[in-house]
């Protein structure tokens, strides 16, 4: 699997998708105009960095970002931190605000630590501490890494990967893209956020392969939302379906899908891999 390639105008899709789903769905307003914002930083640092590293080709390595922070004193990693920390302390809500600024407060070493705690958990064993816990460095690392992802081929795949073939990171969504007459079933990583082929029957989680024990549901409010579910695990995963509307951009759609959560936890099951906002 190499890598799909992303920049600006990725970036500018997922903030116009945001900007659009805050209009349609009252009750994810505040969260996609918070995500809106984040994203802007994450399109300006995706940008920063490549530039910091063009020159400084990794083209055909295998996974290079684990488990250190790759080329962290060449992309001068801290200045842009703080920048981020200053938006989320004007931007986010209170708590997630108080986090920024305990951040802020800490010395250099801390922060590195920080991030270099993050980029080798996270995707793999970062569910430990929560989304909350996690929401500071996660944001900042996921530009950087969707950029060393696109700068890396993975091995080829000898069947199917429950985790990402790039990074190891876990399932974060499913996603259902058009292929012929129907569509063809990826799954995004939680961490580098690359896609790669999955098999359409087949539990993410505990691979159990029984289409009765996998049972999906639709939402009337999110047709194009598929919550798979499996009895064996009590597992879920969401899937973006693109065949019934190919404006979707699944990584931003996912965050507005917060109903859906609710429904799931309800009804016992337990979400795979959070997204960045925990919704």
């Amino acid at each position: 699997m190499k890598a799909a390639q992303v920049g600006a105008s990725e970036y500018d899709a997922r903030i116009r998708r945001a900007d659009d789903l805050a209009s349609k769905h009252p009750f994810a307003a505040e969260v996609l105009r918070f995500y809106s914002q984040v994203a802007e930083f994450q399109k300006k640092l995706y940008a920063e960095v490549k530039k910091d590293l063009s020159g400084k080709s990794s083209e055909g390595v295998h996974i290079p970002f684990r488990p250190g922070l790759p080329a962290a004193e060449a992309i001068k990693l801290l200045p842009k931190l703080t920048s981020f920390l200053n938006l989320i302390e004007q931007a986010a809500p209170p708590a997630l605000a108080a986090a920024a600024r305990a951040v802020s407060n800490l010395d250099a070493t801390s922060q590195r630590c920080l991030l270099q705690a993050y980029w080798e958990l996270g995707g793999v064993n970062d569910q430990l501490v929560g989304p909350f816990a996690q929401f500071i460095p996660r944001a900042f690392a996921q530009p950087l890494a969707e950029l060393f992802a696109t700068r890396t081929t993975a091995p080829p795949a000898m069947s199917t990967p429950h985790d990402c073939p790039l990074c190891g990171g876990q399932p974060l969504l499913g996603v259902l893209r058009p292929e012929g007459d129907g569509g063809k079933r990826r799954m995004m990583c939680s961490f580098c956020l690359q896609e790669w082929d999955y098999r359409r029957i087949y539990c993410p989680a505990c691979g159990e392969a029984d289409e009765k024990k996998l049972p999906v549901y639709v939402a009337e409010q999110f047709p194009h939302i598929r919550v798979e579910t499996c009895e064996t695990c009590k597992i879920y995963v969401r899937t973006i379906d693109l065949t019934k509307d190919g404006n979707a951009v699944p990584l931003v759609d996912d965050l507005a899908a917060i109903p859906l959560t609710l429904w799931a936890q309800e009804h016992g099951y337990t979400r795979l891999h959070s997204n960045l906002l925990g919704t």
